[in-house]
């Protein structure tokens, strides 16, 4: 018996074949496509910040961005 695996081979795509991936993101309690956003609810989307958990239940915020004073 042996243990090697077959190569995947994917097949190339025409053009008219492919489908776009659809984004959906939570807003406000209800996940809605992004497709389906406004100019103005896509650039806040951009500008998200994101934190990562650190162990148990305490999480740590991502840097505010430094603003400068007039």
């Amino acid at each position: 018996m042996s243990n090697s695996q077959t190569p995947l081979i994917h097949p190339l795509l025409e053009e008219h074949e492919r489908q776009r991936c659809e984004v959906w993101t939570r807003v406000m309690g209800y996940h809605r496509p992004m497709a389906s956003f406004n100019v103005g609810k896509k650039g806040e989307f951009a500008e998200r910040r994101y934190f990562t958990e650190a162990g148990g239940a305490q999480a740590t915020p991502a840097p505010a961005p430094e603003q400068a004073c007039a």
